[in-house]
């Protein structure tokens, strides 16, 4: 119970301390760039493949973020890096503006599933020393553009479920402080499972 509340105050004293400055995109802009990425993303930002993420509704901020991430390769992801190469920072603060404006498409979860994703999300792990999910990412699963915390309200439980076995693997390694690393590394491939499935049956408002 100690780590936890550690683990949770650390995490709150980094959001506070994020300062998050990004310059405004134009959407129009962005609309038009995203042809490029319809096929994986679809017209909107709700991907139908699973494995892709739903980027409508992401606060610029974090998307910005990724953007800015896969072409430095701090975040790495071969097909990502292909797209951005021909960025520049105008391009991707664009696109990002474009998709901030679109509406996430609801997902549903597997009601036994999701239950025990329920607990982990609002109440955390804590014999693991897992902080509760909705500390940072918000009851509903809206998230903190202030603190470049993202949307995850449903999003598909397969990419989340994905991600979390990156940042716990170290395979993905772009969370400021080793906010998300740190947490991974204590669930298992069961609490992943089940907290993913109950995120994507969230629906932020």
């Amino acid at each position: 119970m100690n780590y936890v509340r550690s683990s949770l105050f650390a995490v709150l004293s980094l959001a506070l301390a994020l300062p998050v400055v990004v310059q405004a995109g134009d959407p129009v802009r962005g609309q038009e760039l995203s042809q490029a990425c319809t096929a994986c993303h679809g017209s909107d930002g709700n991907s139908v493949n699973p494995e892709w993420p739903k980027v409508a509704g992401q606060h610029a901020s974090y998307l910005y973020k990724q953007l800015m991430d896969y072409k430095s390769g701090r975040r790495e992801n071969a097909l990502m890096a292909g797209q951005v190469a021909g960025l520049d920072e105008q391009d991707m603060r664009d696109l990002a503006a474009f998709y901030a404006q679109q509406e996430i498409s609801p997902g549903t979860a597997d009601e036994a599933l999701a239950e025990r994703g329920e607990r982990i999300y609002r109440g955390g792990i804590p014999a693991a020393g897992v902080a509760a999910c909705m500390a940072c990412h918000g009851a509903d699963g809206k998230g903190n553009p202030a603190a470049m915390f993202p949307l995850v309200g449903g999003q598909h439980a397969q990419y989340n479920a994905d991600q979390l076995r990156y940042f716990r693997r170290g395979e993905r390694a772009n969370d400021n402080g080793r906010m998300m690393r740190n947490i991974a590394a204590r669930m298992s491939d069961d609490d992943i499972e089940a907290v993913a499935e109950y995120m994507q049956g969230l629906r932020a408002e």
